[in-house]
């Protein structure tokens, strides 16, 4: 019998990662339309509708918060690190790190 309701929530699981994945692809596709309008208010949305399915769907796969977060830092010092021509330019993400910084610095 619990081999049973394991496979029955092993399948259930998958139905919900295939479900985030076309949520993730819906969302990618709202972005991409509130960009090419001057409308904020929907690509703010899009772009948060979007972090929390990337967040959901690690944690369906085995991944919890704390490390997609960890691996976020690591890419961004990484990223600032190697000072690639676009970031000397621009600065995204320096202005990044330092915000996470700062929220890190508050929560403690």
């Amino acid at each position: 019998m619990r081999s049973k309701i394991k496979a029955m929530n092993g399948e259930s699981n998958l139905r919900i990662i295939e479900w985030l994945k076309a949520e993730l692809i819906e969302s990618t596709s709202v972005l991409f339309k509130s960009l090419l309008r001057s409308g904020s208010e929907a690509t703010l949305d899009a772009l948060s509708t979007i972090v929390i399915i990337c967040y959901v769907l690690g944690r369906r796969v085995g991944i919890n918060y704390q490390s997609i977060d960890m691996n976020i830092m690591h890419k961004i010092n990484t990223t600032v690190n190697e000072a690639s021509e676009i970031e000397q330019m621009y600065g995204d993400l320096t202005e990044l790190k330092k915000y996470f910084d700062r929220r890190e610095n508050r929560m403690r």
